[in-house]
């Protein structure tokens, strides 16, 4: 009958059937998974507090497990981010086109997405063979190439889930499964000499990030066609992505991200953001005062300026434009203030910056509490500076405080005090000098997650936990995923001496180091808007620090310098992550939203000279306090 469906037809709904029917448990168990790699790696290190404590010994091997249940985070959280398809990506092209030029250039950048991600597992799967062949353990006889072994399985999941994003229908994947091969079959049994096919290469990877692949699809990919281009072995970028994500400091990026999506998740942004309003709203520009503070309180934790946005857009939207703020100005006022808190403790970009610019021979004193204090002056000053523009911007004097707005307030603070003592929880347990900064972020992990569960009840079912506990995950996942390949690019940067020869080329053409400071910011704003902050830190960073101890700038200094550079990338019109998450967030085009945070990119620039021509802003407590 012309009116039943074809045997292809029904065997495709059949397969989609399938699917459909399997799916929520491979969801609900890689949640799980991450959920408790996430519990053990906030109990292992308290642990090591109690047991040094009672009986002044510690776990076996504590912090090996640490550092490898991070590499299990890592590639756990990307094949999470994968799966939802929200791996970090430069571009959105893709989704402005529309119809079959949409289709084609979804498909191509996810065949090359997926053929990068195959040419990593390979590369895994050999280191995991050299591990393996070397006997190493973990401890406790547990070899370390079983632990290895996630990194080839998450890698190709990741690979497949690219190939099955990459079109709607089953006749989309078989097509971009086959371009996935045909790519495979280039770099294994290449027509050519492989040194010969290095710019067509880059070329077709550069067409596969423009379209919308992944910034780990981006650096991964240069890595491995300039080691295949010099005949090098790929196996060497698995090692250096193993040695980055199993570095001893990295736990702390899971462990105070988790604390701060407990926060954001929960009702903490209600509560905090009602003690500012009871404490400031009655002030000129109180409003806008409050949206600044909030803003920079959850982004310190969650590392995250976007998910501020997302969070707390809703909630302060209403609050400005109820003071009487043009929606212009409120747009710009939430959008701008998205990044400040990158510049306190216990950001995430603050630990990244510290721990690869340790790995510089040169640069002994950068350690993750040095940045924490020299981020302090600046990142004080920024808030200040946009909320006395919030204060100019917003109508005079209404009516004095009275003692109905003092209980107010008091009850404010009542409600909220266990969350207003986070900071202080990480602070004191960073440098009370009783805990490791692991230690000191596992604390705060547990305190975050105690107030929210058991004080203000914000979780109540328990399946609320993993749900939170993925968020966190396809976060660090994400960035992880960054950091381990652009590492391998960064190697062969520096074999190839580029960062000597750039020492050489600059300092003989720049005698001032005035003069270098400003060329600085200008390259390091057109880097923030063409890369994202964490690859950034991985791939410029060990460029950048030996020309500045070339012109005897504190590595401290330096550091707050790009971190402000980069923040200030995020509010490039056009371009600018945080004016495309506002656009979503908002409803509004992404031209409507770069005009209207104009002026504080402009506010933002005059903070950036600021801070780098006045280093006694970053460098006092460091020296201070390092006495």
């Amino acid at each position: 009958m012309s009116g039943s469906p074809s045997r292809e037809t029904r065997t495709e709904g059949q397969v989609a059937a399938a699917i459909a029917g399997w799916r929520p448990w491979v969801r609900n168990g890689e949640d799980v998974v991450i959920s408790l790699a996430l519990a053990a790696l906030v109990l292992l290190p308290l642990s090591e507090i109690v047991l040094r404590r009672l009986f002044q010994t510690g776990l076996s091997g504590a912090g090996a497990f640490e550092q490898h249940l991070t590499l299990v985070i890592g590639l756990l959280g990307g094949m999470l981010a994968a799966r939802e398809g929200r791996l970090l990506a430069l571009s959105t092209l893709t989704r402005s086109l529309e119809g079959r030029w949409q289709a084609l250039g979804r498909g191509f950048s996810g065949s090359v997405g997926a053929a990068v991600s195959v040419f990593l597992c390979v590369a895994a799967v050999q280191l995991v063979q050299s591990e393996r062949a070397g006997g190493k353990t973990l401890a406790y006889g547990i070899p370390v190439w079983v632990i290895q072994s996630v990194m080839p399985l998450g890698l190709g999941t990741i690979a497949w889930r690219l190939v099955w994003r990459a079109a709607a229908g089953a006749r989309g994947r078989l097509l971009a499964l086959l371009v996935t091969g045909g790519l495979l079959g280039l770099g294994f049994h290449p027509p050519l000499a492989p040194d010969k096919l290095v710019v067509p290469a880059l070329g077709i990877l550069l067409v596969a990030v423009v379209l919308g692949a992944p910034i780990f699809v981006m650096l991964g990919g240069a890595a491995l066609i300039l080691f295949w281009g010099e005949d090098l072995p790929i196996a060497s970028i698995s090692l250096t992505h193993y040695s980055m994500v199993t570095n001893p400091t990295l736990p702390t990026v899971p462990l105070f991200t988790l604390a701060g999506y407990f926060l954001a998740e929960g009702g903490a942004s209600h509560r905090l953001v009602g003690v500012f309003q009871a404490l400031l709203g009655r002030l000129r520009g109180g409003p806008a005062i409050v949206a600044v503070v909030a803003c920079a309180f959850f982004t310190s934790f969650t590392g995250a300026s976007g998910v501020t946005i997302l969070a707390l857009g809703g909630l302060l939207m209403p609050v400005l434009l109820g003071a009487g703020y043009p929606e212009r100005t409120t747009l710009g006022l939430i959008t701008g203030s998205g990044g400040l808190g990158l510049l306190f403790p216990p950001s995430l970009p603050l630990i990244l910056y510290a721990i690869v610019a340790s790995n510089q021979t040169q640069t002994g004193g950068v350690t993750m509490e040095k940045m924490f204090l020299g981020g302090l002056g600046p990142g004080l000053l920024l808030v200040a500076m946009f909320a006395g523009l919030g204060v100019w911007l917003g109508r005079k004097q209404g009516p004095r405080a009275n003692a109905c707005e003092a209980v107010r307030a008091s009850r404010a603070i009542w409600v909220a005090k266990w969350e207003l003592l986070v900071p202080v929880v990480a602070l004191v347990a960073l440098f009370g000098g009783f805990a490791t900064p692991v230690e000191a972020a596992a604390v705060t992990a547990l305190y975050a997650f105690a107030i929210e569960t058991f004080v203000y009840r914000d979780f109540k079912r328990v399946r609320d936990i993993p749900r939170v506990a993925s968020e966190c995950g396809l976060l660090v996942g994400g960035v992880l995923l960054i950091l381990g390949v652009a590492l391998g690019l960064t190697n062969y940067l520096v074999d190839a001496q580029v960062p000597t020869r750039a020492v050489g080329w600059v300092t003989a053409a720049v005698k001032s180091k005035f003069v270098f400071l400003l060329a600085l910011n200008l390259c390091l704003l057109v880097v923030g808007c063409m890369m994202d902050m964490y690859s950034a830190v991985v791939v410029v960073v060990p460029l950048l620090v030996p020309l500045g101890i070339a012109y005897g700038i504190d590595p401290i200094h330096l550091g707050i310098i790009f971190l402000a550079n980069m923040e200030l990338g995020l509010l490039t019109p056009t371009v600018g992550l945080n004016i495309f998450l506002a656009s979503y967030r908002f409803n509004q085009p992404v031209l409507q939203v770069s005009r209207a945070v104009l002026p504080l990119q402009g506010l933002l620039l005059a903070g950036v000279l600021l801070i780098t021509y006045l280093p006694p802003l970053t460098t006092f407590l460091p020296r201070w306090l390092g006495k």
